[in-house]
């Protein structure tokens, strides 16, 4: 897909690797954004950033059926189509089985992370496929969706139950969701990303930094935000691209300790 001038939905669009997507989206490829987040601050001074023309933000909760109904009829009326979503949006809730005194952890927190991490990215990827369904077919393509997923998807460290159990997930919506949406032109793939200097690592401190490097095989470093963009966006021009996840990780293979 040429991503010139189409308009892509990103969630978790105000802030780390879904804004950085939004940036060189709007920079690079010149398309315009719709940026779902929580946090209105980060958000309108994104879009004060890209420029009004460029961007759009919607806040918006990503597990609500209304809110997110809200968020779409919100893109539609400022650029009238969707022809892309990246779902970013997601939290790291760590969760156990047993807890501190031995005793079987509840439901809430495993509940939550896969409601946010995972039926969360349905949710959205289903709005905006109905939209993308309208589009007319340029090139035998309506629209693309990229699913944010993580390595944890395939080797969770101690406490990552959930947000490993949401990841999968995400990576196994790829084949069935290909199959049903192909023949309308829509494709999806997933994107699992490795470690990255977002300002939420960035932010730690620098020897819980160099250690979290050392996990890395080669280049030995963090990612950079943008080059996650740059995946993102070979995800969505690729039209032989589809129903895969990209572990985008530097060949890192994350041990137990």
């Amino acid at each position: 897909m040429n991503l010139q001038n189409k308009v892509v939905v990103i969630t978790g669009g105000a802030s780390g690797l879904g804004q950085a997507a939004a940036r060189y989206l709007v920079n690079e490829k010149q398309a315009r954004v719709a940026l779902l987040d929580l946090n209105e601050e980060a958000g309108q001074a994104t879009v004060s950033e890209l420029g009004e023309n460029n961007a759009l933000f919607c806040q918006a909760d990503v597990t609500s059926e209304e809110s997110v109904d809200a968020a779409i009829a919100a893109v539609m009326e400022k650029f009238s189509a969707i022809h892309g979503n990246i779902n970013a949006a997601g939290v790291p809730m760590p969760c156990k089985v047993l807890d501190k005194e031995g005793k079987a952890s509840g439901l809430s927190k495993y509940a939550k992370v896969i409601s946010i991490n995972l039926c969360g990215v349905f949710n959205v990827m289903a709005k905006c496929v109905e939209q993308m369904a309208k589009n007319s077919l340029e090139e035998d393509e309506r629209g693309v969706v990229v699913n944010v997923s993580s390595g944890a998807a395939f080797e969770g460290q101690i406490g990552q139950a959930a947000y490993s159990a949401s990841k999968a997930g995400v990576n196994g919506m790829n084949i069935p969701v290909a199959r049903e949406l192909g023949g309308l032109g829509i494709r999806i793939n997933s994107i699992a990303p490795g470690l990255f200097a977002t300002p939420l690592i960035k932010g730690l401190d620098k020897k819980v930094q160099d250690s979290l490097v050392q996990m890395v095989e080669a280049p030995k470093r963090m990612g950079e935000p943008e080059e996650f963009a740059e995946a993102c966006a070979f995800l969505m021009e690729s039209a032989y691209m589809n129903g895969r996840v990209l572990r985008f990780d530097a060949a890192t293979i994350l041990q137990s300790k």
